[in-house]
């Protein structure tokens, strides 16, 4: 039990501190998608975090995994947030700040080693309530660091990542 528990314990503490990076660059940032991402991003690591936490609690007494526990949590929208946030958006104003792309870089490692992590859980146990459950927050960790690549590479360079999703053709004029 204590290694479940230590683990659990570690993905507690991880959310929220990933929720409060999150939260303080949303704050900080000037840029509308960084806003944007940094604030959705924040949302659904609460949501992990509340999920994690009744884990954690109810672990603790019952020594097994709960039955009532939900084996899901809201999909991640992180990955349409770029897109709308940009059609919203002048083109012109779209590159971010260094403090910008250095958050970004930040987040992408919480993501990656986040989605490592619960990977790690997921093949170490044996019950298939578990090992799904582990293996969607995986999932969304990936997505969200998915998403951040994108966001990077937006902020980095707008007209090339605007020429790769509106895709270059060539009309032979």
């Amino acid at each position: 039990m204590e290694g479940r528990i230590g683990s659990l314990k570690v993905a507690l503490n991880n959310e929220k501190k990933e929720r409060e990076f999150y939260l303080a660059q949303a704050k900080r940032t000037k840029n509308a998608v960084g806003k944007a991402m940094f604030l959705q991003i924040a949302s659904e690591e609460e949501e992990h975090y509340n999920l994690l936490k009744e884990l954690y609690d109810k672990w603790q007494v019952d020594e097994q995994w709960p039955a009532d526990l939900p084996l899901t949590v809201n999909g991640t929208t992180v990955t349409q947030i770029l897109s709308e946030v940009v059609k919203k958006a002048n083109k012109d104003r779209a590159a971010g700040d260094k403090d910008d792309l250095a958050a970004l870089k930040t987040a992408i490692e919480f993501e990656a080693a986040g989605a490592k992590f619960y990977r790690q859980l997921r093949d170490a146990v044996v019950d298939r309530k578990e090992k799904a459950f582990f293996d969607l927050l995986a999932r969304v960790e990936h997505d969200h660091f998915l998403s951040l690549k994108d966001t990077e590479e937006y902020l980095s360079d707008p007209s090339s990542w605007y020429r790769k999703v509106e895709g270059a053709s060539l009309d032979g004029a």
